[in-house]
């Protein structure tokens, strides 16, 4: 063939990678686990039920805050997925841990969705042979997890989502205090303050908070002794300032933990006791440090156990709309039980929230479809 004919062969898929909305990866990549299930399954008619049912949950997902945790079962009686709405402050790891109970043999996706106006970025996917999975938010977004078993199984589960820092803590030791935060006042008001002060012992060991390269190394006049540094595959620069002495240069490859500095109050703040001024910056200007390297891990507590293979229903009647005197007490089906009561769905499908104090079980015999409609007689 003609080198003509080729070029002119290859320019619908050029022309094709270039004109797609989705990244050329995603089109020749590897494809998640619940992807190649799918693949498997929907020539049939139960496959393309449940892809339709993996696809609809992501429209009406249940909104959670983190940290959060809850046990989950899904029985067998139609086909479900479970969709869980939240929000990450840039900065933050969420770490994700999907356990099988009591050595349950069942196959449950997890996959991990971030929002950007009506569509799901699908970002991040678990293994049917792994059961953890974490990522790091690169700015404040609403995510989905969604959580579905395969075809003709039951799935008998424990979730836990956990918030972290996606840095380390940029100063040694074990007395370092976070004093001052993002946003605080700043010269009588007319600047706020865009990092974090962090106190120790003057000589303290200011580290490396991720693997990168030293960017600059300078002295000013209100950071005095600063270094800058760039993290490795992360569009974010680390700011460190008042030092007392650099331990870097220029273009210095540095491993996490790394000691860049030691703790002074150079700079503006020769008047105050010796600490690191933090900042993280990326190309739309400073971003608040604290969710980054706040040491604390935040985890949901631990919940109490509950049946979650039996029928619920309300102790009292539930107002249809306002205004209304018509009642209904449908009854429920439980799919996860957490710290505050019953994920419940109801006859038509939505999710409830249902407090423990609020419902009963039923008998397991009746029929959980249809919906029992009471009239309420007004009094007087």
């Amino acid at each position: 063939m003609h080198l003509k004919n080729c070029k002119l062969l290859l320019w619908p898929v050029l022309l094709l990678l270039l004109s797609c909305s989705n990244p050329v990866n995603k089109i020749f990549g590897k494809k998640t686990a619940h992807e190649v299930y799918a693949d498997k399954v929907e020539q049939s008619p139960e496959g393309k039920q449940w892809v339709a049912v993996s696809e609809k949950v992501l429209q009406s997902p249940y909104t959670i805050q983190l940290p959060y945790r809850h046990a989950g079962h899904f029985p067998l009686d139609k086909l479900r997925a479970f969709a869980l709405q939240f929000t990450v402050k840039q900065g933050e790891k969420i770490m994700v841990d999907v356990s099988k109970k009591n050595g349950v043999a069942n196959v449950l996706y997890a996959d991990v969705f971030k929002l950007d106006g009506a569509r799901h970025d699908h970002i991040l996917s678990a293994d049917t042979t792994i059961s953890s999975l974490s990522f790091e938010a690169d700015e404040t977004a609403t995510y989905i997890l969604r959580l579905q078993p395969a075809l003709y199984h039951t799935a008998s589960y424990n979730l836990s989502v956990s918030v972290g820092p996606s840095l380390s803590f940029p100063v040694a030791g074990t007395k370092a205090k976070t004093g001052s935060f993002w946003g605080d006042a700043r010269d009588a008001g007319k600047r706020l303050h865009e990092g974090i002060d962090i106190f120790a012992p003057k000589l303290t060991p200011a580290i490396a908070a991720a693997d990168g390269y030293v960017t600059k190394v300078d002295e000013v006049g209100i950071g005095g002794k600063t270094v800058w540094m760039k993290v490795a595959d992360r569009n974010i620069h680390l700011y460190y300032a008042h030092l007392h002495k650099q331990l870097v240069q220029d273009g210095q490859t540095v491993k996490k933990g790394d000691t860049v500095g030691l703790i002074g109050n150079t700079g503006n703040a020769i008047h105050t006791a010796a600490h690191l001024h933090f900042g993280i910056y990326n190309n739309e200007g400073a971003l608040d440090p604290w969710p980054f390297v706040n040491k604390v891990v935040k985890t949901a507590p631990a919940i109490t156990p509950k049946d979650l293979t039996v029928y619920l229903q309300f102790k009292s009647p539930l107002a249809i709309s306002a205004g209304t005197k018509e009642t209904a007490n449908p009854v429920l089906i439980p799919l996860a039980v957490n710290a505050d009561g019953y994920i419940a769905e109801l006859p038509d499908g939505k999710m409830i929230h249902a407090p423990f104090k609020a419902v009963k079980n039923i008998d397991k015999q009746k029929d959980p479809l249809p919906t029992q409609k009471l009239k309420v007689t007004s009094k007087g």
